[in-house]
């Protein structure tokens, strides 16, 4: 940022005329200049220099320094003495000038102006101000004015010093701002290198995708588990009605079974009724064939001149036969009836349940075209909940990415402030030093103009 210049004057003197000497001058930096003087027995100053340059030069010295970057253009001091005045200037953003009558002490692209000369003071621009400088005739180089003048350059410096304090303190209160930030906001990053963060991060961007997907087969699952529940339920249902139906069904069917069993019932009775009536049918003739019998083989023989009778045999079987076949004829009436009515009944019966398997069949049909477009809408709203969960989690994934690059941002943005500060305390740390090392240079220089007053006086 800044380079100090050194400056080395070697002084020779040689004897002659009333007791005068010859003095050079060199200075060393990164460019020289060299001025010589020659001191003559009048103590006027006369001789001519190579570094500022003068026509009435009585004392001359050349100062050489080297360009300063860092935002300060490049330049050069160099300096003699005109018309017994003493000064120096630094050209706008540049180390220059001379010194001479008019010449001030310039300042950094017109932030400090002035010069010590006969007409201005050291002031100027923008910085060191003054009214007055050093400058008179060839009696001597400083004047009455010099403590005032010290005086206001002590002033001025320590004005510089303490805004340069103030500039300390303002750079180490925002250094504790932005310290105190990074402890509220997060852990303090000292490196810019961030690659050892990229690992994490992506580790964490692969952490949120298997959450996403983890996330997504959870509600998967529970949409399959919550589809089978109500598969499940839907067949409950259709089996209860089915159940129902059949109970309904057979409830119908009971009072006609009801009818029936009365039926054979009361034929039952007809039956053992007309069997009663048979056995007893067959006891009467029994009975009347025994009578007759005992009848005919009595002992009485009764000769009648008669016609003859008709035989009891032929016409008790002949009654035998009529009844036989009156009682087959009841009977396969009997049967004939039942089976009739009991065809009947089961054609009914068939009837019933035919048109009940009929039902069945429409309601299972209908219930698998339900069902499949049950299924149908199930597969489109989890499609439809898939692709809106897939949006939202890419959208929060996307809010995340963009928190993540706004705080690097926001880092990087901090970052280039504090370098940016850093720079502008290093450069006013640079100019301060630069400042600091002309006072002593000028110092140095008003030190031994005293000493050579002093020799010229003895």
């Amino acid at each position: 940022m800044s380079r100090s210049t050194k400056t080395t004057i070697t002084s020779s003197s040689v004897a002659g005329g009333g007791g005068g000497g010859r003095i050079s001058s060199g200075g060393g930096g990164g460019h020289s200049s060299s001025s010589t003087r020659k001191i003559t027995s009048g103590g006027s100053f006369s001789g001519r220099s190579y570094g500022g340059g003068g026509s009435r030069c009585g004392y001359g010295v050349g100062i050489s320094s080297g360009g300063y970057g860092g935002g300060i253009s490049s330049g050069s001091c160099g300096g003699g003495i005109v018309g017994g005045s003493y000064g120096g200037g630094i050209s706008s953003g540049s180390y220059g000038g001379g010194f001479g009558s008019s010449c001030g002490y310039g300042g950094f692209d017109g932030g400090y102006g002035g010069g010590f000369g006969g007409v201005g003071g050291f002031g100027g621009v923008g910085g060191f101000g003054g009214g007055g400088g050093f400058g008179g005739d060839d009696t001597g180089i400083l004047s009455n004015n010099e403590k005032l003048t010290m005086q206001n350059l002590n002033d001025r410096l320590a004005s510089y010093l303490r805004k340069v304090r103030a500039l300390e303190e303002e750079n180490a209160n925002l250094e504790n701002l932005i310290r105190e930030w990074y402890q509220r906001q997060g852990p303090i990053v000292t490196s810019k290198d961030f690659s050892r963060y990229y690992k994490e991060i992506e580790d964490l961007n692969n952490q949120i995708v298997c959450s996403s997907v983890e996330l997504n087969k959870v509600v998967l699952n529970i949409d399959n588990t919550r589809m089978t529940i109500e598969d499940f339920k839907l067949k409950y249902e259709t089996e209860l009605g089915l159940r129902q139906n059949v109970e309904s069904d057979i409830n119908g069917l009971r009072p006609l079974l009801d009818q029936l069993t009365l039926t054979r019932s009361d034929l039952e009775l007809e039956f053992e009724t007309l069997k009663e009536e048979l056995i007893c049918l067959k006891k009467n003739h029994e009975e009347e064939s025994k009578g007759l019998h005992v009848q005919i083989s009595g002992d009485v023989s009764v000769e009648v001149n008669a016609a003859p009778g008709e035989d009891l045999t032929e016409i008790l079987n002949d009654l035998r036969r009529e009844y036989e076949q009156i009682i087959e004829n009841n009977r396969r009436e009997v049967e004939k009836w039942y089976e009739t009515k009991v065809s009947c009944s089961i054609h009914l019966s068939g009837q019933g349940i035919e048109s009940g398997n009929k039902q069945v069949t429409e309601l299972r049909r209908e219930y698998q075209n339900l069902e499949i477009e049950l299924q149908s809408h199930l597969s489109t709203s989890l499609q439809s909940s898939l692709a809106d969960t897939e949006g939202r989690y890419n959208l929060q994934l996307q809010q995340l990415q963009n928190l993540i690059v706004s705080v690097e941002e926001e880092l990087a943005s901090i970052r280039c402030e504090i370098d940016n500060q850093n720079q502008e305390y290093r450069l006013l740390l640079g100019i301060k030093n630069q400042l600091e090392q002309e006072i002593a240079q000028y110092r140095h220089l008003l030190d031994e103009g005293n000493q050579d007053i002093r020799y010229v006086n003895y």
